[in-house]
């Protein structure tokens, strides 16, 4: 079987080349990275260089997986507890893509350089983490308490903070362009150098906020809201 997985991937859709295949099951996406010579991101993600549909959907058959590209949709995971994410992180683990940790209590944590991009984080409880260098790329963070969180340099591109409680957290140098921030609380956080760029911050409270140098370049705001922001 897996001879004929090979002779089917060497026939590649160009318009897919370097394409990262999300799937339902880790032991699956590390079971396919071998199959189809591709790269295991150590979670549900295989990167590929060369392949086509017809050899992802062969190999996802025999594991009976699912799968979708990166970006296009999401694969998502059985729920991750705090437990193993916190055993997993201890022992090197970085790589958490696409993640169930909705309404996951994780106070206090040291989760630096941790990738949750396109996780699902809603309602979480992150206050007091150390989230820095994180990648939160296109996560979902809507209603997370993220108070007293040192997310400072971490990658939130496109990512949903709506209504998140962001007081006197440390966003110093990260990368918020594109991302929802509607409703937020940003009262005495530092977004020294923050890139805000195309964000939507209608409706957030900027209640003491340091914005000095930060980029809000085409960001979607009510001026009248940085009134009280620090600049």
């Amino acid at each position: 079987m897996k001879n004929i997985i090979s002779i089917v991937w060497n026939s590649w859709l160009k318009r897919h080349k370097d394409s990262v295949l999300l799937f339902d099951s880790i032991a699956a996406a590390s079971e396919i990275a071998f199959m189809l010579n591709g790269q295991w991101d150590g979670c549900n993600g295989v990167i590929i260089a060369d392949g086509d549909e017809i050899a992802v959907n062969t190999a996802a058959k025999l594991m009976s997986a699912t799968w979708c590209y990166q970006g296009a949709s999401k694969a998502v995971l059985d729920r991750v507890t705090t437990d193993e994410i916190l055993r997993r992180y201890a022992i090197g683990e970085r790589n958490f893509v696409n993640a169930n940790l909705r309404c996951a209590v994780l106070a206090s944590v040291k989760l630096s350089e941790i990738n949750l991009s396109y996780a699902s984080l809603s309602w979480a409880d992150l206050s007091q983490a150390n989230l820095s260098f994180a990648d939160l790329t296109a996560a979902d963070l809507s209603q997370a308490n993220l108070s007293g969180a040192d997310l400072s340099k971490a990658y939130l591109m496109r990512a949903n903070l709506k209504g998140a409680d962001l007081q006197q957290a440390s966003l110093h140098g990260a990368n918020l362009s594109s991302a929802c921030l509607s409703e937020v609380n940003l009262s005495d956080a530092d977004l020294r150098g923050a890139n805000l760029a195309l964000a939507d911050l209608r409706g957030a409270n900027f209640h003491e906020c340091n914005l000095s140098g930060a980029n809000l370049t085409g960001a979607k705001l009510i001026e009248s809201d940085l009134a009280f922001a620090r600049q």
